[in-house]
């Protein structure tokens, strides 16, 4: 199968759909590798490690893609780069698949595999682009609450007196959650965690964090089967807020992670929350790209609300590059074998309920249910 793998185009998107270690691999299996010029340089990956492993050099995204079966993409194609797509190519990155819209794609014939949509079943876990990514993020965002933070974060005892230590807050405890309470831990912080979800609780308890939560029947019920938190009623949401609000106005650093796939992110921290804090904590959005856990956050920016930081990262992983490619690079690298058939050649003619969970387009159409509807 021929491969091509080109340079990200959106502002700030510095990682790579493959690495050195993974091309080389992939020749291995028999694979053709056609890398555009500069693509992995922003993660660290220059154009010689890629040589070195295999892969040949093209000189533009157009040189790449031209005789190709398969392009790696990190994120979904803008409406130019669809347009410059080869008709009829197969395609597979983290598509944005609820919001982006399809047509560019169906235009050009293109077969789109999302790895978002990745099943959460044992034999995809390596596949899982979703958890490796978020993973990464939650560790950078209490790395940016650190650094936003204008205080040290362990307790310290010296001859000129005692620090306190800093107060996190970590709201939702999923992949990216308990990374975040695991780094905040880490750098000696006391940490509290809550999540809509039953099993989240001996989680979080397992990281040393205490945990907060109205928990009566509703909480009992609160996760789908496949593993992902449920809308919850206005009722307990009352309740939960109330709890939450009571909670916050003592805490030094509130990290949010809540998102349901296909929905604006639930808001977690109002705007009477975020004023009761002391001046000087820090709110870290990391959902800011669905609406935000919190109203006053903004993509990409650090607010001040009365002295207190509100920042919204659109993007956490990609302040990893190094890191984030070569997990995601790995994810693809184990979910290619799924379409190879004899002879390394691209067989997408498969009832493998990996891949048909992940086809968006094919043939002009957008096929994937979820979509549709």
């Amino acid at each position: 199968m021929k491969l091509a793998v080109v340079k990200e185009t959106l502002a700030g998107e510095l990682r790579v759909a493959a690495t050195p270690e993974t091309v080389g691999k992939l020749i291995a299996l028999g694979h053709e590798l056609r890398i555009q010029k500069g693509a992995g340089q922003a993660a660290g990956y220059l154009d010689e490690a890629y040589k070195a492993a295999g892969a040949s050099i093209a000189t533009s995204a157009t040189k790449a893609l031209e005789g190709a079966d398969l392009v790696l993409k990190v994120r979904g194609p803008t409406e130019k780069e669809a347009a410059a797509l080869p008709e009829g190519i197969s395609l597979v990155g983290l598509l944005d698949p609820f919001t982006a819209d399809m047509a560019p794609l169906n235009a050009r014939k293109v077969t789109a595999l999302a790895m978002e949509f990745t099943p959460r079943i044992t034999r995809a876990q390596s596949m899982d682009a979703l958890s490796s990514q978020s993973n990464l993020a939650g560790y950078r965002a209490m790395i940016e609450a650190a650094s936003i933070y204008g205080r040290a974060l362990p307790m310290m005892m010296t001859a000129a007196g005692t620090v306190a230590p800093a107060k996190v807050f970590v709201m939702g405890a999923g992949v990216a959650g308990l990374q975040a309470i695991a780094t905040a831990r880490r750098l000696g912080a006391v940490v509290s965690a809550t999540d809509v979800r039953p099993a989240a609780k001996e989680q979080v308890a397992s990281l040393g964090a205490k945990f907060i939560a109205v928990e009566d029947e509703e909480f009992k019920a609160a996760e789908t089967a496949g593993g992902y938190a449920k809308q919850m009623s206005e009722e307990y949401q009352a309740k939960q807020a109330a709890l939450v609000a009571e909670h916050i106005s003592k805490q030094d650093i509130v990290i949010t992670t809540a998102l349901i796939p296909g929905r604006l992110a639930p808001v977690l921290v109002s705007e009477d929350m975020v004023k009761s804090m002391k001046p000087g904590s820090v709110i870290i959005d990391m959902a800011v790209s669905q609406g935000g856990n919190c109203p006053l956050s903004k993509p990409d920016e650090i607010v001040d609300v009365g002295g207190v930081k509100v920042a919204g990262f659109t993007n956490l992983p990609a302040r990893l590059p190094a890191d984030s490619s070569a997990l995601y690079a790995k994810n693809l690298l184990s979910f290619l074998p799924l379409i190879t058939g004899e002879e390394a050649a691209l067989s997408l003619e498969t009832e493998d309920e990996i891949v048909t969970a992940m086809l968006l387009t094919r043939a002009g159409e957008t096929v994937n249910e979820r979509v549709k509807k």
